[in-house]
């Protein structure tokens, strides 16, 4: 049962574009008869099942869909570059798909300096705030959404010296990991030639 929750949660997140892992759970639990179990599954055990899904059901589009928010990610890491922004999340670990945000973690001690930064090339943004562990505890950061083309962008933004602590996935529990522009254009340009070897051998 373990198994197959983790399975329909999976199927959620990847067909209905539910991205809150407890809520995947129940909704699954829900579907299978399991309502009242409390052997429900880790996120991880989640996360892995959705890219077995994505794998076996979706095997051209998703990776398709992630490169292109891979490429997105690029090009707002480039216009912020000031603030040494770092990728997280499904688009970096490789389980995104049409209805994932990009994340980026940015750096300053001035929050403000990155509204200006965003006004200055006459994009409109809202502000959010969004909680995080951190050395052990929820804590809330400041931060911004935008929309480049239909894909949602959140800035999470913290202070500059926290670039060496990264807070907790919600996925293992582990530190999250973070990719800096130089890795995310060297992950777009292996992608790159990975396609162009299927090609070359089709």
């Amino acid at each position: 049962m373990r198994v197959r929750i983790a399975q329909e949660a999976a199927r959620l997140m990847s067909d209905h574009g539910i991205r809150d892992y407890y809520t995947a759970k129940q909704k699954a639990a829900a579907r299978l008869g399991a309502t009242g179990t409390h052997n429900l599954p880790r996120n991880s055990e989640i996360e892995t099942a959705r890219m077995e899904y994505q794998q076996l059901f979706h095997p051209h589009e998703q990776p398709l869909q992630l490169r292109q928010l891979r490429s997105t990610a690029l090009q707002a890491m480039q216009l912020l570059a000031l603030f040494e922004p770092r990728l997280v999340g499904p688009v970096l670990t490789g389980s995104a798909d049409q209805y994932d945000a990009i994340i980026l973690h940015l750096f300053t001690d001035t929050p403000e300096e990155v509204a200006f930064t965003l006004m200055q090339q006459d994009i409109p943004f809202t502000s959010k705030e969004y909680h995080l562990h951190l050395g052990g505890e929820e804590k809330p950061f400041p931060g911004y959404c935008f929309v480049a083309g239909e894909t949602d962008i959140n800035l999470v933004i913290f202070p500059a010296i926290a670039i060496r602590h990264a807070p907790s996935s919600p996925v293992d529990g582990r530190p999250m990991h973070r990719a800096a522009l130089h890795e995310v254009e060297r992950l777009l340009e292996s992608e790159g030639e990975s396609a162009a070897d299927t090609v070359a051998t089709s």
